[in-house]
């Protein structure tokens, strides 16, 4: 049995950046709305906006996709899902009245949706090495699938950044492998989205 990394280390330098930015890009670690707009745009490539969806939020932060959703006239049924209690708290603030929204810190809460995204959450991984965190990220994979009826979607930081940019805390993923490993697990309709203008790609994976 593979033993999961202790997160304490990464939950703990989120609500270090909420505590210092609140709800903003700064606080979820972006450095700038710019940069975290374009990210949601790759990951709802995963849904079909001329309909209403359902969808799970998976790292939420203080909900700022919801917000994005409402901005480009998705109507979608939002379920936020975070592991920072201080995160929770502030999107529960952020969004107090705002219908549609839903913050839970319970796995088990949440419903299967229609989709389920991920934005910035595998970037941080301490000291943790790259091979814990690697099979850290295929097993919340696993749970993507698993609270998803059509697809899912997430993005990562790649390998091909600039070697005198890169940080030994953050995790640069292999592109390839992940495509692979989605393609033979999950779904033979797999795309991945690694010609933005930032030095991330994103995988979305589109089930049925």
């Amino acid at each position: 049995m593979t033993t999961m990394p202790d997160l304490e280390i990464v939950k703990n330098y989120f609500e270090k950046s909420v505590d210092a930015h609140g709800a903003t890009p700064q606080g979820v670690d972006w450095n700038s709305e710019f940069s975290q707009e374009i990210r949601f745009e790759q990951l709802l490539k995963i849904c079909d906006p001329t309909n209403p969806f359902s969808i799970v939020d998976y790292g939420c932060g203080y909900g700022a996709l919801a917000d994005y959703l409402t901005k480009k006239g998705f109507k979608a049924n939002y379920f936020g899902f975070d592991i920072v209690d201080k995160m929770l708290i502030t999107a529960r603030e952020h969004h107090a009245g705002k219908s549609n929204r839903t913050f839970t810190e319970d796995r088990n809460l949440l419903p299967v949706c229609d989709y389920v995204v991920a934005s910035g959450i595998f970037n941080y991984r301490a000291n943790i090495s790259f091979e814990d965190w690697t099979t850290h990220i295929i097993s919340i994979f696993h749970q993507f699938n698993e609270l998803s009826q059509k697809g899912f979607s997430s993005n990562f930081l790649t390998k091909y950044s600039d070697t005198d940019h890169m940080r030994s805390d953050l995790y640069y993923a292999d592109p390839c492998y992940l495509f692979d490993y989605c393609k033979r697990n999950f779904s033979k309709n797999v795309a991945l989205l690694h010609d933005y203008t930032i030095y991330d790609f994103t995988i979305l994976v589109r089930k049925g």
